[in-house]
């Protein structure tokens, strides 16, 4: 006879989110199969819909054969109080009809953070997946989703010793790497490793096989660099963005740049000639998973200002130049492999002249096993 099955209800909302939680999704799908009869799991997926365009989302449920949303709340293109409401209030909803054993979130997105509120306020034990990160930058609203949620949580998943160091610094003592208790009193840690790492190893040969990013774009591997920029204090100061544009054309090397739709949005009413053909800098729409794998994989280096893509590069020993202040992906900086340069025209352009392309060999986040140590703490 099958114990009492759990219900999970997982919310997620953008797209480093999805990345993610597909191969807890697939461990969970796993358990079921391989252990009938221990505790089955029952996954409620809530997608907030903060990333919510075919390029952003639907292409990555496709990819990653994450299952289908069961409910989506279209939640997008506001200010972030607005947003988080609103995600607060119909998070809210779903969780009183459904009534699960824990909500699992990811992250550090409006989306996380409103999970957690929800679940919490309903006495719901909450599960956080990649715990622990800190940029120490309390501009950053991601910062203030993290801190949030880490504290609101009973479960704290880390992907690094930092991590968990880092929780340990605010009082969150409770490092356990044994099953939780059924009754949670106090908040439990788990050094569990890197979900996203899990992915790379998943879907990278993949890639592989099926992506034909490289001959559409007419690049050949280690001939170009990747560019990303997305986050407010780049799109939205003007001076950053012309900044870090200037040093993009100036950098005599092909750049192809996947445009996230808000940054389109900012460079079409500001730079409308960036859109002409230049010969270094190729700006492209955004691409799914397993294109972006192989874009990231065959790169010379990778410039952007988005946390998942510091760890992507790390994990395919690609030199990674961050176009923010800070990162809360402080093993890659330490390990040589990620310089940090804000948006300072020259320092990105020194920081490309200054790529080293050494072997990487060690390994910060886990053994790509993440999601399996996910499920069994709980299922404990």
């Amino acid at each position: 006879m099958n114990e009492q099955a759990i219900k999970i209800v997982t919310v997620i909302g953008a797209r480093p989110q999805f990345i993610k939680a597909a191969p807890v999704s697939r461990a969970i799908a796993e358990h079921n199969r391989l252990t009938p009869h221990a505790s089955p799991l029952t996954e409620i997926i809530v997608h907030t819909g903060q990333h919510f365009d075919a390029e952003m989302s639907d292409i990555f449920f496709k990819e990653m054969n994450i299952p289908q949303p069961a409910y989506n709340l279209g939640i997008n293109s506001t200010s972030h109080g607005a947003m988080t409401g609103r995600m607060l209030e119909k998070i809210e909803e779903i969780l009183m009809k459904e009534k699960p054993d824990r909500v699992l979130v990811y992250g550090d997105t409006n989306s996380t953070l409103a999970g957690a509120l929800a679940a919490v306020k309903l006495h719901i034990p909450v599960a956080h997946v990649e715990a622990g990160l800190r940029s120490f930058n309390r501009k950053m609203p991601e910062e203030i989703n993290r801190v949030l949620t880490d504290h609101s949580a009973d479960i704290l998943f880390c992907p690094t010793q930092q991590a968990v160091n880092n929780l340990k610094a605010e009082g969150i003592v409770n490092v356990d790497n044994s099953a939780p208790h059924s009754s949670l009193l106090t908040p439990h840690v788990y050094l569990v490793g890197d979900t996203m790492y899990d992915a790379v190893l998943q879907f990278s040969e993949i890639a592989r096989q099926k992506s034909t990013i490289l001959e559409n774009l007419g690049v050949k591997p280690k001939e170009y660099l990747l560019a990303t920029v997305h986050r407010p204090y780049n799109t939205d100061i003007p001076e950053n963005l012309e900044s870090i544009l200037s040093a993009f054309l100036e950098i005599n090397e092909p750049i192809i740049f996947p445009v996230h739709p808000r940054t389109k949005q900012i460079l079409q009413s500001t730079y409308p000639s960036l859109f002409t053909p230049h010969s270094s800098l190729k700006m492209i729409p955004p691409v799914g998973y397993l294109d972006i794998l192989m874009l990231e994989q065959n790169a010379k280096a990778i410039l952007t200002d988005s946390g998942g893509m510091q760890k992507e590069a790390y994990f395919f020993g690609v030199p990674c130049v961050t176009l923010r202040s800070e990162t809360e992906w402080v093993e890659t900086v330490e390990s040589g492999w990620n310089v940090v340069v804000g948006a300072d025209r020259e320092k990105i352009i020194d920081a490309v002249s200054d790529i080293k392309s050494d072997n990487l060999h060690s390994k910060l986040y886990g053994d790509g096993h993440a999601a399996e140590k996910i499920i069994q703490c709980l299922t404990a």
